[in-house]
């Protein structure tokens, strides 16, 4: 029986784009490294420190979207990246861009597996 997205596999389909969003996240990330590094003022040494660890972090996390303990570790990546709008602006813009992405990404999983067929 097909899903109502017509999808064969919407679990899948699903991890894909979370997967597809951290890479994209992690890209962004380790361009913003020299922009911080050139131009940064304030305490850039943190801010370039915590942008190239989330950039690994998402990375990581591309690999184990199988596991739902990894969709909360996304979560907490935009958390972090929020949080790092203290050390610099430009943390808590990446922050907004991308943190009502992922949340979005979590509503359409949730959605998928609430209709799930039996």
């Amino acid at each position: 029986m097909s899903s109502p997205a017509g999808l064969k596999n919407p679990g899948a389909a699903v991890r894909g784009v979370g997967a597809a969003g951290l890479a994209v996240e992690g890209v962004v990330l380790l361009l913003a490294l020299l922009p911080l590094a050139k131009l940064g003022h304030g305490h850039t040494t943190g801010a370039i420190w915590v942008c190239a660890g989330l950039a690994v972090v998402c990375f990581l996390l591309c690999g184990f979207m199988k596991r739902p303990w990894a969709w909360i570790a996304g979560l907490l990546v935009q958390v972090v990246l929020l949080a790092g709008g203290f050390l610099h602006w430009s943390l808590l813009a990446l922050g907004l861009v991308f943190g009502p992405a992922w949340l979005y990404a979590l509503y359409v999983r949730r959605s998928v597996y609430a209709n799930k067929p039996d």
